[in-house]
């Protein structure tokens, strides 16, 4: 008979499903670069023959998203079916080799092995009967989070900044990352400004500019802020230069700066520290790779003596920050930009943060229970 530590060990992938969903949002968040009027995702679960079953959802791509379910199902499950689901490191490798041909777009190859990569962690830690932070060898019960916002509004821009800041304290988040970039560093600066009065000394203040700025612009803003207290000022600069261009921003105004999300493997976030462009490391589980690929960066920024969190993604990225020695903070949503944390998981709090804090799941796995009513009522296929 075989012992239930051979069960474990032996458990094979028997099918792997993914289901497409999609909701707009209240309201259209706008940054310097992008604007979000929907929140779109993938459900991914993998089916195994110890009857546990590996799930997480990730992204937010809508003109990727039918295209990535496509690789999945034709190319990456019919490899996989059969695999153990333990040998992870190997099943990465298998459907890393999707990335390879030179003329395909490999933004869909990477999202497409992160949906496998994520639910098999989540397999992996149900099969053990340990939550991801515990098995990754992290202390923490608890994250620091902050949300991500300051979306540009048509009018009463500041006023409505201070409103913000104002619910967020009262939603328990005492952070925020302002997005910015589309106006003058000046005019930012009045907004950064605005966000650390409403919110004190000690409301976490971070600045995305999503690569809006020349050098020139960005040494400005950093300059007119430097008594704001900024976290870090994430992506300052043009992409085409940006990690010479973000070295010297931070060599010269002494402000911290995130980078990462950008990045598509460990090598690039790898340089960026070798450039000594980072203080933070924010690299993107969800399109670079998986969870594992992200641990990696993670092991690669502690030696540099980067800290690391995960960009955007709190259903799994809270709890890789807190299952790693150098993860620091833990972005979040409120519910309007990210209806999928707060209700497509069924187990999750109305209102989860306290004092800043998030206190991490205790369910194996990624600890999410699947709401599949309102999977229902949201999924597209």
């Amino acid at each position: 008979m075989m012992s239930a530590q051979q069960n474990v060990m032996n458990a094979k992938i028997t099918r792997i499903e993914t289901i497409p969903l999609k909701v707009k949002m209240e309201k259209v968040a706008t940054g310097s670069t992008l604007k979000l009027s929907h929140r779109c995702t993938i459900l991914t679960r993998i089916h195994t023959d110890a009857g546990v079953i590996g799930e997480c959802f990730n992204g937010n791509d809508d003109a990727l998203q039918a295209s990535v379910i496509q690789m999945i199902q034709q190319e990456m499950a019919p490899m996989l079916i059969g695999h153990e689901i333990t040998a992870i490191e190997d099943a990465w490798l298998l459907t890393r080799k999707a990335t390879e041909p030179f003329l395909r777009d490999r933004r869909i190859a990477l999202r497409a092995q992160s949906c496998i990569d994520s639910a098999l962690h989540d397999a992996i830690g149900k099969l053990v009967n340990l939550p991801i932070n515990v098995l990754w060898g992290g202390a923490k019960k608890q994250i620091r989070v902050f949300a991500i916002g300051g979306y540009y509004r048509e009018k009463d821009d500041l006023e409505g900044l201070q409103q913000e800041v104002e619910e967020l304290k009262a939603f328990g988040i005492h952070g925020l990352k302002l997005k910015m970039g589309s106006k003058s560093p000046r005019e930012d600066a009045l907004r950064a400004e605005a966000v650390r009065k409403a919110g004190g000394d000690d409301f976490i203040l971070g600045c995305d500019a999503n690569q809006a700025w020349s050098l020139t612009e960005a040494l400005e803003f950093a300059k007119i802020t430097k008594d704001l207290n900024l976290a870090w000022l994430e992506e300052p600069c043009k992409w085409d230069n940006d990690r010479v261009e973000m070295a010297l921003v931070r060599s010269i105004a002494g402000v911290p700066i995130a980078a990462g999300q950008s990045e598509l493997t460990r090598f690039g976030c790898r340089d960026l520290m070798q450039a000594n462009a980072i203080d933070i490391c924010n690299f993107d589980g969800s399109w670079g790779g998986g969870p594992t690929e992200w641990r990696r960066v993670a092991n690669i920024a502690h030696a540099f003596g980067v800290k690391v969190m995960q960009h955007l993604e709190p259903q799994f990225g809270l709890m890789m920050s807190a299952g790693v020695p150098n993860g620091i903070y833990g972005e979040v949503m409120l519910p309007w930009r990210d209806p999928f944390f707060y209700r497509l998981i069924a187990n999750q709090a109305k209102q989860p943060f306290n004092d800043g804090m998030y206190t991490l799941p205790t369910e194996p796995g990624w600890g999410m229970v699947i709401d599949e009513d309102y999977l229902q009522s949201v999924r597209i296929d």
